[in-house]
């Protein structure tokens, strides 16, 4: 549970909000959100990340992926239509920062994009590469950044959450935009009131919590300061369907693969129904919604470069 210890290092400091894995999450007042410390050096993450993330941490991630296309399609629209929504028609040109196997850019290229991805994993820049998709297979930094042009629309998936300066990221996105830019970012919604509730009010442990792999720790309006310090306006915030219902419902996955699976099986078809029954807006409106509430299992925000 949250404790009243505070925690300092390197400047860092703030309320003491978890432990595991040798580490602290420290709700951390100079950054404006919450993140383990000490942190992981570089040299750390970059042997984490080019080899060992897909082959160790998630081998059957690629798999499972591809099984799931026809539902991350449906994902993958939804994002597309909004940025189609506020980006007139010339400008489609986009680049997706740590683009994993490379199937949101290839929904992209086929929905008539100029699509380029950034992937340090030898796995995942592997199978983009064998799809015909440009993906660089590097770190995204200042060479990098210098290399490339500049793009309408940055995506930026499921990747702040395991830097160890985030914001020092968010400000070479914002250079790689142009003006009146969209960045689309995803983290995942942590310490949010379904996982409280579980957590302090039932006993569960907080399984959230994964450092090595996840750093940093967000809430929305968390997400939104660090955007807007950034340089950024977002201009329009959901949530991800709230997962941890199930928690809830009586259905402990934690641990479980099968049942976290079938778990994931229903939430798919759920918005499979729903989007195929003509609802998508009714969709992104009840997500917009939870996102007010602070619900959700992933937060979803769009901000244009100001």
């Amino acid at each position: 549970m949250t404790t009243t210890r505070t925690g300092s290092w390197h400047k860092h400091e703030g309320l003491i909000l978890s432990e595991a894995n040798g580490f602290e999450v420290v709700d951390c007042q100079a950054c404006g959100f919450a993140h383990v410390i000490p942190l992981p050096s570089e040299a750390d993450l970059e042997t984490a990340y080019r080899q060992d993330y897909y082959s160790l941490e998630k081998p059957d991630y690629i798999d499972r992926y591809r099984e799931d296309l026809d539902w991350w399609n449906i994902v993958y629209d939804r994002r597309f239509e909004f940025l189609e929504s506020v980006l007139p028609p010339q400008r489609r040109r986009l680049l997706d920062v740590g683009s994993g196997p490379g199937l949101f850019l290839l929904r992209g290229r086929d929905r008539g994009w100029n699509v380029v991805g950034i992937e340090p994993s030898e796995q995942a820049a592997a199978h983009s590469g064998a799809l015909g998709l440009d993906v660089r297979e590097r770190f995204y930094d200042e060479r990098i950044a210098l290399s490339l042009d500049y793009f309408d629309a940055i995506n930026l998936g499921e990747v702040l959450e395991h830097l160890p300066q985030p914001a020092q990221m968010l400000s070479l996105i914002h250079r790689q935009l142009k003006a009146e830019g969209i960045l689309c970012v995803i983290v995942p919604n942590d310490f949010n009131p379904f996982q409280t509730i579980l957590w302090q009010g039932l006993g569960f442990k907080p399984w959230w919590i994964a450092p090595p792999h996840h750093l940093n720790y967000f809430n929305h309006q968390s997400l939104r300061t660090l955007l807007e310090r950034c340089g950024f306006r977002v201009i329009h915030q959901e949530s991800t369907f709230p997962i941890d219902v199930f928690l809830l419902m009586g259905d402990n996955y934690i641990g479980d693969e099968s049942l976290g699976r079938a778990c994931h099986h229903r939430r798919m078809a759920f918005e499979r129904a729903v989007t195929r029954g003509g609802g998508s807006r009714l969709l992104s409106e009840l997500y917009s919604r939870l996102a007010d509430l602070g619900l959700g299992r992933e937060i979803v925000m769009f901000a244009v470069k100001s």
